[in-house]
This record gives structure tokens, sequence and C-alpha cells, in this order.
């Protein structure tokens, strides 16, 4: 059972100790969205074996959607959350939307379930050079070795999958993913995202 899963199990053995019964329902809730999110993770890895090489989405759409519901859950264990895209305009990428997401929810995942509650973290989405887009995903936390940042390994003992997601979603559209430490000390993942094969309409539409 991949490390995300176990501490979600955990999580919930806990709420049932708690004499709040509200406070108990608010964190279970707050699990099984976890969870689910989780288990959708797992599946599509599971289920997809060839990238489609026609996909393409806009992605400042898909990134916000994704990261007013992990918001949600910030607010929960007082992470603050900073999403930088506010001067963009249209950025079309070529992976589907639903993989995006996929891969933005398996960097997020990965800073709930290997920080500790409080810490903040960043997204930010950037025009890319010669088309496509840069997703990058910053935390406050605690950081990795310097041998963990070499092999793009994840952190607290994770099987990796996260990262296996994300990475294979950019490298459907062209990219790469790069794993370094950021400014403050904590983990710093850049997706690049390649542009469409074919490329957005003149009205905007792929």
């Amino acid at each position: 059972m991949p490390s995300n899963l176990t501490s979600a199990c955990s999580s919930r053995l806990e709420t049932e100790s708690l004499a709040d019964a509200d406070e108990g329902a608010r964190i279970a809730a707050r699990v099984d969205a976890m969870e689910r999110a989780v288990t959708g993770l797992i599946s599509e890895a599971r289920q997809r074996r060839v990238a489609r090489v026609d996909a393409a989405c806009e992605a400042t759409a898909s990134l916000r959607e994704r990261v007013a519901f992990w918001t949600v859950l910030a607010e929960d264990t007082g992470r603050a959350v900073t999403l930088d895209v506010a001067a963009i305009g249209p950025l079309f990428v070529g992976v589907a939307a639903d993989e995006l997401a996929a891969a933005l929810d398996a960097l997020l995942g990965n800073v709930f379930a290997h920080t500790p509650d409080g810490t903040g973290f960043a997204v930010t989405l950037a025009p890319r050079a010669g088309g496509g887009a840069l997703l990058t995903v910053a935390d406050d936390g605690p950081g990795m070795s310097a041998d963990q940042v070499r092999r793009g390994a994840s952190r607290g003992g994770s099987t990796g999958l996260g990262l296996d997601i994300a990475r294979r979603v950019a490298r459907s559209s062209g990219g790469r993913l790069d794993l370094a430490t950021g400014p403050t000390g904590g983990a710093r993942v850049t997706l690049e995202l390649g542009p469409p094969a074919s490329g957005p309409s003149p009205e905007g539409r792929l």
C-alpha cells in the first residue's frame, strides 16, 4: 500500500479517538477526499499505457479548478496557498485535461502527505519557450536530501507513484519533470508541458 494511503488510514483511525464529534467528522471528510484523489491516481496510472498523441487542453482553467479543490483541504490544515496565473491568458498544452489534473493532484497530494500541517505551498503556471507551459509546485516543507533530488524520489518513504504520474504526463507532451530544492528549502517540482501537436485554432479552441 502506498504511503499516502497508509497515512490516510492512520488519520482515519485517529479520528475515532477524538472527543469532539464535529471535529472527527470534519477530519474524516478530509481523509475521504484525499483517499479518493489517491485512488483515482493509482487507477489511472494502471489503466493508461499509451499516450494520446492528439491530446490537448487549456491549462489555466484546469489548474484553477484543481487548486480550488485542494485549497479547501489546505484551509483545514492551516496551509497557505499561493496561485500565480493572474497575468496569463490561455495556455494550451499537449495533454488531456484529465491527465493534467491527475499530474497536479499527484504533486499536491505529495505536499499534503509529506509535509507537516501548516506548511504552505505555491502553484505557478507560466508560458514555456516554444509553446506549452511550465507548471511549478513548491512547498515550504523540510525539503529533500541532495540524493533524493538527484534520483527524483518522493519523501517520507513514498513509492514515488505521484512523481511517476506527473513525469509520465510531462513526457507524453514532449516535456519533462524537474525536481529541485526551492528558495525556502522545500521541494520544487516543475513540469515542462509541450504544446499541442496541432496547435490551437485562430479562435483559441483546439
